[in-house]
């Protein structure tokens, strides 16, 4: 076989990627300046980061990364970088004005998927899915990276390489923090000489900025070997050499259709009868209704999107027929997708008109609009019988809906609406009202002082936070004025309401 023959395992140079979606250069070695930037970038995460706490610190985190990884580069971001980059920072930037943990939860989980295919690159599925995973495959290839940078840099008077001297200050930290304390414990005259000379070490702290000066190199050191040696992912997507004649998927997918319009005339009649033509029909109230079937369209939604992805995967598209036929039957069941999708919604609608707004109910409605985006996405790659764009527009759909959510400010819109419940039927639950985070407290203004106090029990004025760790909702909570004294005076007397 002509050309250099491969590594073999154990050899340098040998990964367990294929040479042709990501080689690996054994020779590389890591610019000075970037890891230079990069403990610098670390220090200052650990300044303005703290995992546990939602705040501004993320994004401060998230633009520091960026900066360095795109600042030390030698090429420009292109357009589809920009664009994740502006779409990971929005995501990183809700932890810093909303309190609603699981809100600020889903919004950096997001953020790991986007920035991760921000740094990998590539169109396909496969690059969607598989490139938040690099994360933990490339440690390996970096440390390599960043170790033959460290052995080139020689100290003054040719004393060895700055791993040598990293390893020797490690050890002589190791054996003097050993026997210190050996001898600490061993003479109560000689502990008290060294806790005068040694500051209070706060353990836990340590710790927790310790991990957090780790994972800030890791994220610049990764993304810069990431845009540096990137793996084509795209050449990993898995090719289908077949396609099946044009009657076999038609015939299906025709019956789907018809199933779909047949449901989609009872919905009409529900829909546009409303509440009378639901209890004359069904027997159930309107909300009971509602309930029924919101699950079994979600999934319905769910499994749409693969029967179509099957199809246009397997469907020939040789002829002009043939991508007429396309458009038809797969464009009807998206059209008719959207209905089914905007059934769910209202179905969930009238529940929580009824029943109250929850945090879960507004998930699964956003995660309802972002099936319908899809639909409305599909249906655009039948037009033009081009997909090649679509896995980072379903990317980028999921992460307007995410930003959609958290802009209506989820906490306050479900206090607000069981507020006007409250009002109307003079049912609360006022348990359930206190779960919820600082967001709520606008909404709060639409009951009476002293249940007020009950569900605003969070609010006090004694909570101050560090400016790194500043976050808007809990920043206007503080400045309310509630005091820990009077939050206890209120809720003593404070029970659940239904």
């Amino acid at each position: 076989m002509l050309g250099p023959r491969r590594p073999e395992p154990g050899e340098p140079g040998w990964t367990i990627w294929p040479h042709r979606i990501w080689p690996i250069d054994v020779g590389a070695a890591a610019p000075r300046r970037v890891v230079a930037l990069a403990l610098l970038a670390a220090l200052l995460g650990t300044l303005v980061w703290r995992v546990t706490v939602f705040s501004v610190g993320y994004l401060l985190v998230g633009a520091l990364v960026f900066g360095v990884v795109y600042g030390t580069a030698r090429r420009s971001p292109t357009r589809q970088e920009w664009a994740g980059m502006a779409m990971t920072l929005a995501l990183l930037a809700v932890p810093a004005v909303l309190a609603a943990e699981w809100v600020d939860a889903l919004c950096v989980a997001a953020a790991w998927i986007v920035g991760w295919c921000t740094f990998v690159g590539g169109r396909s599925w496969t690059a969607v899915f598989a490139g938040p995973l690099l994360a933990w495959a490339v440690p390996a290839r970096v440390v390599g990276w960043t170790q033959r940078t460290l052995r080139r840099i020689e100290l003054p008077g040719g004393s060895g390489d700055l791993r040598r001297l990293a390893i020797v200050l490690a050890t002589t930290v190791v054996l003097v923090a050993a026997f210190g304390g050996l001898f600490a414990g061993a003479d109560v005259a000689f502990a008290h000489v060294l806790s005068g000379l040694l500051p209070a070490l706060d353990v836990g702290e340590f710790m927790a900025r310790s991990v957090v000066f780790t994972v800030v190199l890791a994220f610049v050191l990764f993304g810069a070997y990431l845009i540096r040696f990137p793996p084509r992912l795209d050449a990993a997507a898995p090719r289908i050499g077949w396609t099946v004649a044009r009657w076999e998927w038609a015939v299906p997918v025709a019956a789907l259709d018809t199933l779909f319009v047949a449901f989609v005339a009872v919905q009409a009649t529900v829909l546009f009868g409303g509440h009378r033509h639901v209890l004359e029909t069904a027997g159930l109230t309107y909300a009971e209704y509602a309930r029924q079937g919101f699950w079994q369209l979600l999934v319905v939604s769910a499994l749409t999107v693969l029967v179509i992805a099957v199809t246009l995967q397997l469907a020939a598209r040789d002829t002009a027929a043939d991508r007429r036929l396309i458009r038809s039957l797969v464009g009807l069941l998206c059209a008719m997708s959207v209905v089914v999708v905007a059934s769910a919604v209202h179905r969930m609608w009238l529940y929580q008109q009824a029943y109250g707004f929850t945090e879960l109910r507004l998930l699964v409605i956003t995660v309802e609009l972002w099936l319908g985006a899809v639909f409305v996405l599909i249906a655009g790659c039948g037009i033009r019988m081009a997909a090649e764009w679509l896995p980072r527009a379903v990317l980028a759909a999921g992460v307007a809906a995410l930003l959609g959510l958290a802009a209506v400010n989820p906490d306050r819109l479900i206090a607000q609406r069981n507020i006007e419940r409250y009002a109307q039927t003079g049912h609360l639950d006022a348990s359930y009202l206190t779960g919820l985070s600082a967001d709520a407290l606008p909404a709060l203004d639409g009951l009476p002082e002293s249940m007020r106090g009950c569900v605003g029990s969070w609010v006090t004025e004694d909570e101050r936070e560090p400016w790194y760790q500043f976050n808007w909702s809990r920043w206007r909570a503080s400045r309310a004025g509630v005091s820990t004294q009077d939050r206890a005076a209120w809720t003593r007397g404070c029970e659940p309401r239904r």
